[in-house]
């Protein structure tokens, strides 16, 4: 535990109990000192008037060292749950000899008629006493409504989402916006105040003359801008594209992509690192490991990280390009900027996540550019699935990345493949990656699955925009 500045010290008052809860300490820094003391005392001979002497008494005192770390306990400790039942007088019967298994049992222990019991599946997260101020109900103006409830969220929102005025496009709508929403416009101006944000706003007009249809980390990887005023800054010079083969990216106020052919370099790719016995190697032993996982908790045994600094509109205002502690040491050009590996793909190098979204102009792959032009010239419908790429372009795509993938792993964990046949049958170990032979685990490999550990992007972009 002392290891780990992030892990509190558990206390178990049973420790022999499996059920016992235990009460945690906090870890906190000191400058003190410990000490080590002796006490002597030295009794006086009885004096002819046998009056009693007090005895001597000396102290000795020694400094062992100094104590730099303490762990003080301030939880409550009744979070306590035994294995009991009433019996038929009242009185409380243990069931411990029933429901625990300390060696090897046979079927009739487990056949065995119980009294019901069902331990908690979890208890409190607090461990300290709070007080809970209910709110009074909130008096608002006259003619105020309250936000609209879903009939996915019924329990609703305590307050409305603070619009960042994003204007969403379907591949089926028909118009495309040409300029943005007049509150897009108020909020950016707004928070545009210093020679910073104007020269941010000129960088990213730029990147949508040179190419009209960006992702969010493209943009990042490109230009320095903080991310809650990237924000605000994306729906003042483009929409968003919800669905197609455009989804996830913003696209230039005014560009329609559905109808420019030479757009087809801009489509995304939902490319996601497979796994697998087939594959040869499973989730454990990728080099890639998940944005997040299931079974990250913030349990009570840990310390809770420390949120990032709020972001006012004051700060905003300052530009967040001089201040700020986390990011002192990088120079304001570069401190927001993201590593080009979050949206180029190139041979040898593998992908930072498990799941990532790729315009097919990022794809710096020889190989994988004459997949995407193999159909130059002819492009004659622009599909919701394909755009105007040939149809399971994409599905070649995500064959030949894997291929590339494995190939890697393979050089780094030789031992994965040591089973393996030679470089003779790698035509046959693509197609059988690719699902020629195999339709069913084909439709299974499109499937999204979040147990992977990865994140929708998607999803969560959107929600930024609402």
């Amino acid at each position: 535990i002392y290891a780990d500045p992030a892990k509190r010290l558990e206390l178990y008052f049973r420790p022999k109990d499996p059920y016992c809860h235990p009460v945690c300490a906090n870890r906190f820094p000191t400058s003190t000192m410990l000490l080590r003391v002796c006490r002597r005392t030295r009794r006086r001979q009885q004096m002819a008037t046998e009056e009693q002497m007090q005895p001597e008494v000396q102290f000795e005192m020694e400094i062992l060292g100094i104590v730099t770390t303490v762990y003080k306990f301030q939880g409550m400790s009744d979070f306590q749950y035994l294995a009991m039942h009433s019996g038929p007088d009242g009185k409380q019967i243990s069931m411990y000899d029933k429901v625990l298994m300390l060696k090897p049992e046979k079927e009739e222990f487990f056949n065995r008629d119980l009294p019901l019991y069902i331990p908690p599946p979890i208890f409190s997260r607090l461990d300290t006493p709070v007080d809970y101020f209910y709110r009074p109900d909130i008096q608002h103006r006259e003619g105020y409504n309250n936000p609209q409830v879903s009939g996915e969220n019924l329990i609703g929102l305590s307050r409305a989402r603070r619009p960042h005025n994003a204007i969403f496009v379907n591949f089926d709508d028909e118009e495309i916006p040409t300029k943005p929403l007049d509150a897009a416009v108020q909020n950016w101006k707004k928070v545009c105040t210093n020679p910073v944000d104007k020269k941010v706003e000129e960088e990213l007009r730029k990147l949508f003359e040179v190419r009209p249809v960006w992702s969010r980390n493209a943009v990042k990887a490109n230009i320095s801008v903080h991310p809650d005023k990237l924000k605000v800054l994306l729906p003042y010079l483009a929409y968003y594209m919800l669905t197609g083969p455009w989804r996830s990216l913003w696209v230039r106020f005014g560009y329609d992509p559905r109808k420019h052919p030479e757009a087809k370099i801009y489509q995304v790719l939902d490319f996601r690192i497979r796994c697998g016995m087939k594959y040869g190697y499973a989730a454990t032993d990728m080099p890639v490991k998940a944005k997040r996982s299931t079974y990250n908790y913030s349990l009570p045994i840990t310390v809770k990280k420390q949120g990032s600094h709020t972001v006012s509109v004051h700060d905003l205002k300052q530009g967040l390009g001089s201040a700020g502690t986390s990011g002192a040491k990088k120079p304001p050009s570069s401190r927001y900027k993201l590593k080009e590996s979050v949206y180029i793909f190139r041979e040898g190098a593998l992908p930072p996540y498990r799941q990532m979204f790729y315009q097919l102009c990022d794809l710096n792959v020889e190989s994988l550019q004459k997949i995407i032009h193999r159909n130059d010239g002819t492009e004659s419908e622009c599909t919701e699935r394909d755009g105007w790429c040939l149809a399971k372009t994409s599905d070649d795509l995500r064959d030949s990345m894997s291929l590339m993938i494995k190939q890697i792993i393979r050089s780094t964990r030789p031992a994965l493949f040591s089973n393996t046949t030679s470089s003779e049958d790698g035509k046959e170990q693509l197609a059988y990656e690719s699902g020629e032979d195999e339709d069913d685990e084909e439709e299974e490999e499109e499937e999204f699955k979040p147990s992977d550990g990865s994140e929708n992007e998607m999803e969560t972009e959107i929600l930024d925009y609402v």
